[in-house]
Order: structure tokens, then sequence, then C-alpha cells
């Protein structure tokens, strides 16, 4: 067990250690720790939860063929000890040794991409981050790489084409050639799992399953992470101080994925940006939810797993999962057990995980050619917004153009996402017409009673969710 974490800043290993004289908690975003150093204020705190990517910095990563990965992310929702092992690039890396500005921060200068600069350095590192990953990027690609962050005075057209103009130019640049130093680097990093604590508080970083399991017996009321995108806001909003959290980023055999002829199995600890490309042709329903599964910063951090163990009533993967047919997996030191993605939450904020076991993967049948699947997610923006109400539904017909088989699964309409089971069964063996779905519309209101609240009120997620079935029998004649 190591208790110091050792992470690449400035191309050198630095070790950082909790103790009061630091100031420092295990808890501590990768935002704050920079801001109290005097060279790395260009990042900057605009929301403190992941919405405008001012603070965005990337991460540079060793794969497991030994390449380097670069990814954004947002550094307030990023805790200090999630940088063991990594390289940690703010704007002030970005020059090269002789002062040269970077090629995107060049192409922000000659397409006056940049007003008051407030946010100009996490629109800079967002744009470093596609840089690095995309040579000559789509219109389209450019635009998700950029839309996790706001810019509220020049306006997003001279910053698109200063993307475009910066990727043309190819993806060579000085960390190009240090790169080979850097993985050197990477690898003198010992992987042993950390356990660090302050007089408050308890951060476990495991590096593999069986000690990640060894830790949930041991400790049942640990908050346990796979990417904390949503619990990072208890500290980042509520200033809460978490007695204990088990962090199960580092945990690799959580990060894998297989597929033979029946499944696929994605690792509870794939990050959605990972998991995009390998559902991309099969299970397009779930890619395209995926997509809008908050910004580039939050999809390079966040897992299948960690969204599935936050139980939101919302429920962003969920409802789609459940017209997969979706399994998750729950390990404990004792064995495996496979739950359907149907049964999974239990009510609010409550699922079928015991204290003991962990979410190791999600379990996708193989897609049925017969079946038509969908999702949804209605919110008030397109980008990087909570849904007011979310759904995935399935459906087959048989020869006679009956429904054989149907699944509505809505997030937002109860405590938890949960599939209209009136709706459904009043559909079964009816023939898929427009006038019979008029009719199932009123069954709505007999499955879900939903609550008004900042982003909905309950007349207006009645209607829409009857309206979301109307889209589907449009999508699917």
């Amino acid at each position: 067990m190591k208790t110091s974490i050792p992470f690449i800043l400035d191309g050198n290993i630095v070790n950082v250690d909790f103790h009061p004289s630091a100031g420092l908690r295990p808890t501590t975003t990768v935002l704050n720790y920079l801001r109290s150093l005097p060279i790395h204020r260009g990042v900057k705190e605009g929301c403190a939860e992941g919405d405008c990517g001012a603070c965005t910095v990337v991460i540079g990563e060793l794969t497991a063929d030994g390449r380097m990965k670069y990814r954004a992310v947002d550094s307030c929702l990023l805790f200090l000890p999630m940088l063991h092992g990594k390289q940690l690039i703010t704007i002030e890396n970005l020059k090269d040794t002789e002062q040269h500005l970077h090629p995107v921060q060049q192409a922000m200068v000659d397409h006056h991409g940049s007003q008051c600069g407030f946010c100009t350095p996490g629109i800079v590192m967002s744009m470093f981050g596609l840089y690095k990953n995309s040579h000559q990027p789509s219109k389209e690609e450019t635009g998700l790489a950029l839309a996790g962050n706001l810019c509220r005075c020049t306006g997003y057209r001279p910053i698109i084409d200063a993307a475009a103009a910066a990727c043309a130019s190819g993806n060579r640049d000085h960390f190009s050639a240090d790169e080979s130093k850097m993985i050197e680097l990477l690898k003198s990093i010992s992987q042993e799992s950390v356990s660090t604590s302050t007089s408050d508080q308890r951060y476990d970083q495991p590096s593999t399953l069986k000690e990640a399991l060894k830790l949930v017996q041991q400790f049942p009321a640990a908050v346990v992470i796979n990417g904390a995108s949503d619990v990072a806001l208890r500290v980042t909003k509520r200033f809460e101080v978490i007695p204990h959290i088990i962090d199960l980023s580092r945990v690799e055999e959580l990060k894998r994925s297989t597929r033979n002829q029946h499944s696929l199995s994605l690792g509870a600890g794939l990050k959605i940006s990972d998991a995009m490309p390998l559902v991309r042709d099969d299970y397009p329903a779930l890619h395209e939810m995926l997509t809008w599964f908050g910004a580039e910063q939050i999809r390079n951090v966040a897992t299948l797993g960690g969204n599935l163990g936050t139980a939101s009533p919302i429920g962003d993967a969920l409802p789609v999962l459940m017209a997969y047919g979706a399994e998750i997996e729950l390990t404990s030191a004792a064995g495996s057990r496979k739950i359907p993605a149907n049964n999974f939450v239990l009510g609010y904020r409550r699922t079928e995980r015991r204290p003991d076991e962990l979410i190791t993967a999600v379990i996708l049948p193989k897609a049925s050619t017969s079946s038509n699947v969908r999702s949804y997610k209605i919110s008030k923006r397109r980008d990087l917004d909570i849904a007011t109400l979310s759904g995935g539904f399935r459906l087959e017909l048989d020869s006679k153009n009956n429904v054989r088989e149907i699944v509505l699964a809505y997030g937002g309409m109860a405590e938890r996402t949960k599939r209209a089971e009136s709706t459904e069964a009043f559909l079964h063996g009816k023939p898929w017409t427009r006038k019979v779905i008029e009719e199932a519309q009123r069954c709505i209101d007999a499955d879900f009673k939903p609550i008004s609240d900042v982003r909905g009120s309950a007349q207006f997620r009645s209607l829409a969710a009857k309206n979301l079935l109307m889209k589907f029998w449009l999508e699917t004649v």
C-alpha cells in the first residue's frame, strides 16, 4: 500500500501527500490543487459542477498497448488521487521550450476566437484534446468536443474555425516529441494500491478487483465511486466531507469488454467515451443516448457502472438498457450474480447491490434484427443538460403487424426508472396503428404520477411521455 499520489506535472513526477500542513484532502479537486500553485492558475472555476468547461485540463494516460491516450476532463470533478499514474497537462504546458504558442493557441489568435479570455483556457484545452485525437475532424466531431465549453462573448463560429484550422495542420507537437520520455516516466510509477487518510477522511484506491471486493466487504458504509461525476458534486456544491471513499478508477478488470455470439459484456469501469465505439453498430439506440451523456469532458471520466450505481430516477443509461433487455452483473467475494436491468433499481437511489458487492459489468444480449429500439431524452437544451424525462423503447411485431413484444421504459416519471406496464399490456397483441397508439396514450396516466420540479411540471412530463409514445410509433411504422 502507498499513501502518496504520484503523477506527472510540468514533465516531472510529482508526489502529493495528504498531511495537515499541505491543506489537502483526498477529495481536494484537481482544480483547487492547481489554483493553489503559483504557475497553474490559467485554469478557471466557473460552475464547479462540470457545466461550463472553464476548468478543462487534459489527462495523458497509458493504454493497454503502451501508447499515450489524451483526454479532456473537467478538473472541478476530479479528485486528486484520480491523477495517480497519469500526466496532467494544463494551459501553461502548451507552449514549447522556446515559448512558441501551441498550434491550437495560435489558431485561436488567428481566427479571433477569444474576447474576455475567462473561458479561453478551457476551450483551448478542449481543442488540444481534439487535436491529439483527431486529424481533420468533421464539424460534428468538433461540435461534440466543444459542447462542454461555454463562451458568452465571442460566439462559436470563430472558435470552431480555429479548431478546424489547428487540427488540419496535423497533430504533431512538442508532446509528440516528448512522448517516449513520458511513457517511461509513467511506467516507472508503481501500480500498487493506495490508501491514504486525514483526520476526518479515508480514501482507498485499489488496483485489483480482489482488493476492491475485500474493501467493500470490510467497509460496507464506504462510498464507492467509479468516475465520481455525480458524487463529486457533494464535495463541490454541498461542501461535504465524505468520511470514506473507495475509488475503483484503477481496477483494470472493470475496464474490459468481451463479445461472443450471444452477448456483449461491457466492464462497469469503462469510460463512456470508450464504451461508445463498442456499441455504435449493434446497439445504435444506446450509442445515441451516450452521445448526449454530458459533454466530452464528462464522458471521459464517467462510467456505465457509476451511472447505474447512482440509481438516479432520471436514468440516463437505464431506460435504454432496459429496452435492450440488458443484465447487470454484481460481484462479491463469494461470487457473481446477474440482475435484469428491469429489476436493478428498487426505489429512490436504492438498487439491488448489496454493500459487499460491486457492479462489475453490463451484459447486452445480441441485438435482434426483428426489434426496433429507440432512446429519447427531453431536456431544456440539447447538449450537457439533465433530462426532464427520458425513454428507452423496444418493439417487435408479428407477421400481421400486431405487437408481439413491447418495452416502454421511462426515466423522470417516478421515483425510479420504470416501465409503463399497463400501457405495455394494453398494446400487447394489438395492431400497431395510430388509433391504437392514441388509445394507449391515455394509459400513461395510470402508469405514472410524476412530480413538478425545476426541470418541468408534472403536467408537462405526462404530456411529453405520451408524445414520446407517438413519436416512437411514427419512427417505426
